[in-house]
């Protein structure tokens, strides 16, 4: 309620003059009819804000739309791969024991016979000497018994031994020469253990890994040097699970350098049978032609040509026109109202096939001649009216043809004349 002060002071009229005076109310108040008009205006203000104010009509949207049709795929795919030696050897000792020393360095080049690397050989020198001791041995028993037999033969030929003993004396020599011939062969393998505690290179390449440090004691057979030898070259690279059985031994591939532009040629050598155990996927090795071949460890694009999709026809839409609605991939199609500037959008589920550079392939759900939302796919509703958006061309600046006109003046009446 307004305060009688404040009351008098805007011209309304106070609680005295609406009291009944003799049975009757007095109207208008005081103040005139100013007064009468303000209280009027504040009642209708009053009753303006109780009503509900109505919704602002939605706005039609303009949406860019495209065209569905088809057109050929321009999909080339490619894998990386690694450059790799066809023939890679992992050397190791070929008798267990200690490594004292290591002369071959990562990415150094070797010759054939070169050492790589030696173990502590006092052990099997050791075990030399004795195998020597042991022919010194066999042959001072084999001399005694070839002379043994030599003697029995002179007494049998005197008849004063018996067959049978000179049958003993020529067994003795037998089993003489084959203690020598043993402990000449243990001499021989000995001396084979001692020479292999060089590791030495049996052909020339690179050293593209080293497995054991000086110090560490390695059974026999253990990697210790990797080498990749000279001569042809890979390019190995993996393949998923549903792309390995379009590969065949001798089909046509390109090689593309990762530092360059350049294509190198090559055809598929080996297959992988098996998938690989952690990565589920097939590896391949491509044998490259050429003489400018990457060198080892580049990295190199792949792409086989039975893989390749170019020129087939299909269906391609930009990856803005799609959109994700309860767990499918969707679009918008426009439909059209007859006779109106207008039409409604509503949603169509699609399948993707896969991509083709930038854009999706649709396997399913459109068809050609339809109209779809390009862009701005978020902010729509099913069934909202929109327009078709229609970008705007500036005007062509008037006398700028003027100048060729003028030009071409002269040139066609001095022909006329």
């Amino acid at each position: 309620m307004t305060h009688p002060v404040a009351q008098r002071a805007a011209g309304l009229p106070g609680p005295s003059s609406l009291q009944p005076r003799r049975g009757v109310f007095l109207w208008p108040p005081r103040g005139g009819v100013a007064g009468a008009a303000l209280v009027l205006a504040v009642a209708a203000l009053a009753l303006a804000g109780c009503s509900r104010r109505e919704p602002a009509p939605e706005p039609v949207r303009a949406v860019k739309l495209l065209t569905v049709g088809v057109a050929p795929l321009q999909m080339h795919l490619e894998y990386a791969g690694e450059v790799r030696a066809r023939v890679e050897s992992r050397l190791g000792f070929r008798v267990a024991g200690k490594i004292v020393q290591r002369q071959a360095e990562l990415g150094q080049r070797v010759q054939a016979g070169q050492v790589l690397a030696q173990l502590d050989p006092r052990d099997y020198e050791l075990a030399a000497q004795a195998a020597r001791a042991q022919v010194a041995s066999a042959t001072t028993q084999r001399d005694l018994a070839a002379a043994d037999f030599e003697r029995f033969s002179k007494l049998r030929a005197q008849n004063f031994i018996s067959g049978a003993e000179l049958d003993r004396r020529q067994a003795q020599l037998k089993a003489a020469q084959a203690s020598l011939d043993q402990a000449r062969a243990q001499l021989a393998s000995q001396g084979n253990q001692t020479e292999y505690t060089r590791l030495v290179a049996d052909a020339p390449g690179v050293v593209t890994s080293v497995d054991a440090e000086p110090g560490q004691v390695v059974s026999a057979g253990t990697p210790v040097v990797r080498i990749a030898r000279d001569g042809p070259r890979d390019a190995v690279f993996s393949v998923p699970e549903d792309k390995v059985g379009q590969l065949r031994v001798g089909q046509a591939v390109q090689v593309r350098a990762w530092s360059g532009d350049a294509l190198l040629q090559g055809r598929v050598r080996e297959v992988a049978a098996s998938a690989d155990p952690v990565t589920r996927t097939f590896l391949v090795k491509v044998a490259v032609e050429g003489a400018d071949v990457p060198p080892l460890g580049a990295t190199v694009y792949v792409a086989p040509q039975v893989l390749a999709r170019g020129g087939v026809q299909a269906i391609k839409l930009p990856t803005s026109a799609l959109r994700q609605e309860g767990g499918q991939t969707v679009v918008w199609v426009y439909e059209a109202k007859d006779g109106s500037a207008t039409g409604t959008v509503r949603l169509q589920p699609v399948q993707i096939a896969t991509a083709d550079g930038n854009e999706a392939v649709i396997a399913a759900g459109l068809t050609p001649g339809m109209q779809v939302v390009a862009t701005g796919v978020h902010v729509l509703a099913p069934g909202q009216v929109v327009t078709v958006y229609k970008p705007k061309t500036a005007p062509t600046p008037e006398g700028q043809a003027l100048p060729a006109i003028n030009n071409e003046a002269p040139a066609a009446s001095a022909a006329a004349r």
